[in-house]
């Protein structure tokens, strides 16, 4: 028997930043969507109706007139269904193939990862999001888009902005205005390189845009690229983050791995599991409908909780356990349906298979910190704001 919504005024946005699996548990112990008025939206946090919402955009759809991606981003490929999303979506795919990966990324990410070891290996302590986490997925995401003359710091702050921007429920002017001039920013970014790069194809996700068989317009491309500089930075910079974390507070199962290097790849889909980089994304209702207990009424606005879904029980057992051996482990992180992540193999390539083996390889001993805390925050993006590490003798 379906029901309207339930309602929940208690829960603040800053308890969910804080801390929002307890919230979650309370949302999904109440209903399929839940009202949650601090976000002025109806939150999703089963696994099973997260599937359902996937599986028929005709009645939960990514296009929003209203969003404030569109907003702040321009009307990406993120806010489209069906054949306008496959179009720009097919643009950019060749820049995100395990082959270009394999021989164009990879080898930049490895000689990247040791140029950022080689400048704190020596201290013997260092926060990894400082140090390693956020300018690694900086860098690695300007030679990834083709940027140029782009600062990583630069992109940091303009990626911040754009997420800060697009999380902006409160209507706060200032964050509005941080957004907008990130926004104007990477526009000028994109303006440096795209008549080059018309006439000098790459292997640049900028590149692929403009030569593809049905190649996008600047508002496409500029819509696109944003979109990209704000999940493709914050995406492996909290996953990197998270797995070191994980690793590092279980220490049996950071032996495991260390014994047996193949279990890498199982313990980064199991942090990507446990904590969610990208938590939380919209979807809207299109008509008067039914998911699972509770009736939705068109126009109603949903926000996707993947972070919930795999912190879900009736999918997983004793779900807010970190498990390298969990199996199966069938995850949302990197969502579902036709926008399932573009980015997903370069996460796996980044994070996986080259920056955290090497950090454990070279930082011998390494450990958590036990005079400076681990700081975790979000719920839209979670992962750590502050990870302090030390180690012994660096190894060569």
């Amino acid at each position: 028997m379906s029901r309207p919504p339930a309602r929940l005024d208690d829960i603040s946005v800053d308890a969910l930043n804080l801390n929002p699996y307890p919230h979650f548990d309370r949302i999904r112990a109440l209903g399929s969507a839940v009202w949650v008025e601090a976000t002025r939206l109806h939150l999703v946090t089963r696994f099973e109706d997260i599937h359902e919402v996937e599986r028929y955009p005709e009645r939960f759809a990514s296009t929003n007139p209203g969003s404030l991606m569109n907003v702040v981003m321009g009307h990406s490929l993120m806010r489209k269904d069906f054949d306008a999303h496959k179009r720009e979506r097919k643009a950019i795919e060749p820049a995100f193939r395990p082959r270009n990966i394999k021989a164009h990324l990879a080898p930049f990410f490895a000689d990247l990862v040791d140029d950022l070891i080689d400048g704190f290996v020596a201290d013997g302590q260092a926060d990894l999001f400082t140090a390693f986490a956020e300018p690694l997925a900086s860098r690695a995401l300007i030679k990834m888009l083709g940027f140029r003359s782009v600062a990583w710091q630069d992109l940091a702050a303009w990626s911040q902005a754009l997420m800060d921007g697009v999380g902006n429920y409160q209507g706060d002017a200032a964050i509005a205005a941080g957004a907008r001039a990130a926004s104007d920013a990477i526009d000028a970014a994109i303006a440096e390189v795209i008549d080059d790069y018309r006439q000098r194809p790459n292997q640049s996700v900028i590149s692929a845009m403009v030569n593809a068989d049905d190649p996008h317009d600047l508002e496409q491309l500029r819509a696109n690229v944003k979109v990209i500089v704000g999940g493709g930075l914050n995406e492996p910079r909290d996953a990197v983050l998270t797995l070191v974390f994980a690793l590092l507070a279980h220490r049996d199962q950071l032996l495991a791995v260390q014994q047996d290097p193949a279990l890498m790849r199982a313990a980064f889909e199991e942090a990507v599991r446990w904590v969610s980089p990208i938590g939380m994304y919209p979807r809207r209702v299109t008509q008067d409908t039914v998911l699972g207990d509770t009736q939705l009424q068109a126009g109603a606005q949903l926000g996707i909780c993947v972070g919930a879904a795999n912190r879900d029980p009736r999918k997983f057992q004793a779900p807010e356990r970190f498990d390298v051996f969990r199996k199966p482990n069938h995850h949302l992180a990197f969502g579902a349906g036709p926008h399932f992540c573009a980015g997903t193999w370069v996460a796996r390539s980044l994070v996986a298979e080259i920056a955290v083996p090497r950090l454990l390889e070279r930082l011998t001993s390494l450990a958590l910190d036990p005079g400076q805390p681990v700081v975790e925050r979000g719920w839209v993006f979670r992962g750590p704001t502050c990870l302090p590490v030390c180690w012994g003798a660096p190894a060569r």
